[in-house]
């Protein structure tokens, strides 16, 4: 089966894929309104041929506002608290430069939490 994990901010998403056990980062979209998103996000799935969407959720409106786009996606929840945190820290102790890590810093927090998805199953 193969996954898209989403990281959702209000002006950029990361992106995650796996098509087995592991996840890895895909890229970053940025984009101005919603409905762009949302054409973005089902032309990504057509492409990649993406059988189930994960959208990461934190708490309060963020978490809120990640859920109606779930929803809107019709894609499946799943918790990413302290994800992007995760993502900073392994990503410096990984080597990765300032600029790549800035670049790709919400695909590395999809991939963390598509990988604990993927672990949860």
């Amino acid at each position: 089966m193969k996954f898209l994990g989403i990281d959702y901010g209000r002006k950029k998403i990361g992106l995650a894929l796996s098509e087995g056990k592991l996840a890895e980062p895909y890229k970053v979209i940025r984009y101005e309104n919603k409905e762009s998103l949302n054409v973005a996000i089902k032309n990504i799935i057509a492409k990649e041929k993406i059988e189930k969407v994960i959208v990461g959720i934190s708490e309060n409106e963020m978490g809120n506002e990640s859920k109606e786009f779930a929803r809107e996606i019709n894609a499946e929840t799943y918790d990413e608290t302290l994800t992007s945190i995760d993502a900073i820290t392994l990503s410096i102790q990984g080597g990765v430069k300032r600029k790549k890590r800035k670049e790709m810093e919400d695909a590395y927090a999809a991939t963390i939490m598509l990988q604990n998805y993927l672990d949860s199953r």
